[in-house]
């Protein structure tokens, strides 16, 4: 596994996350943390519990929450934690319904009223979002809206990150075979239809690099003449794991009709009347597995 697999590109997400909560609200405060240590296996529909660790502070007066460890069922961001789901404070240090453990941290950076987030990727809790502010009154529904908002995109961004690890790992697995070089047929298409969805511009440098380097099988040689633009490229990647345009286009960020255009366009300079013959064609040109 690469040096992805740490919290590196996790907390890229959460910090972009942050920035935009900020942003679409207006708050001055936002902070978050993930799980101190990977999660095992759930066990049935349990929501897996641990240790949170505050990583990221936006907006912060002092270091005063960087680094605290915040344990499930503990301060408001635990008690999220143990109840997968979101929770708010109106005055933190007068809050009856959470515990203080962290009451000094929170006052030494002013802050009052405070709502907690989960991120729960594939019913594990993998870490918490807050967005405060320094005076006692309600956050309301926008910015409640708006923090479960970001805590999605940090739980789709995990996903697709740790099916991005998967897909990198298939990737170096040596091809021997029809069935082996299938694989990697498979492993290089959601390469590049993953790669434009990763946040991480580190990860998406090293997805492109290694779809780049699954050659093609050595007869087929590539043509000087067929010239793809890497989005016709990426439309033929989904067309050859079978996706229709309307998926194609989810996978990309694209709309169905640009998709169209762009394989309407790739047919074209390939010669090929067909979304099939296209990719057959690609592939004898040495542009796709």
């Amino acid at each position: 596994m690469t040096g992805y697999e740490g919290q590196g590109a996790d907390a890229f997400e959460l910090r972009s996350a942050l920035t935009r909560l900020r942003r679409d609200t207006g708050l001055p405060l936002a902070f978050g943390g993930l799980l101190l240590e990977r999660p095992g296996p759930a066990a049935g529909s349990q929501v897996q519990r641990g240790r949170i660790r505050i990583d990221e502070v936006s907006g912060g007066f002092s270091d005063a929450l960087s680094g605290v460890v915040v344990a499930a069922g503990t301060g408001l961001g635990g008690k999220a934690v143990a109840l997968a789901r979101p929770c708010a404070v109106v005055d933190y240090p007068a809050a009856r319904h959470i515990s203080h453990e962290y009451d000094a941290q929170v006052a030494a950076e002013g802050v009052r009223s405070v709502l907690a987030v989960p991120v729960i990727v594939r019913r594990r809790v993998r870490g918490v979002l807050y967005g405060a502010l320094r005076s006692p009154q309600p956050l309301g529904e926008r910015v409640l809206t708006a923090a479960v908002a970001a805590a999605r995109d940090v739980e789709q961004a995990l996903v697709v990150r740790e099916e991005a690890l998967a897909l990198l790992l298939a990737a170096r697995e040596p091809a021997a075979g029809a069935d082996a070089w299938e694989r990697v047929r498979e492993a290089h298409s959601a390469l590049r239809a993953l790669a434009p969805r990763i946040g991480d511009p580190q990860l998406r440098a090293e997805l492109e690099r290694l779809h780049g380097k699954l050659a093609p099988p050595a007869e087929a040689q590539p043509s000087p003449e067929v010239r793809l633009a890497p989005r016709e490229l990426d439309v033929l990647a989904c067309v050859a794991l079978g996706a229709t345009n309307a998926a194609a286009a989810g996978h990309l960020g694209l709309g169905a009709e640009t998709v169209k255009g762009y394989l309407r366009s790739a047919m074209r300079k390939l010669g090929a009347r067909s979304r099939w013959e296209a990719v057959v064609a690609a592939r004898r040109a040495g542009l796709l597995p």
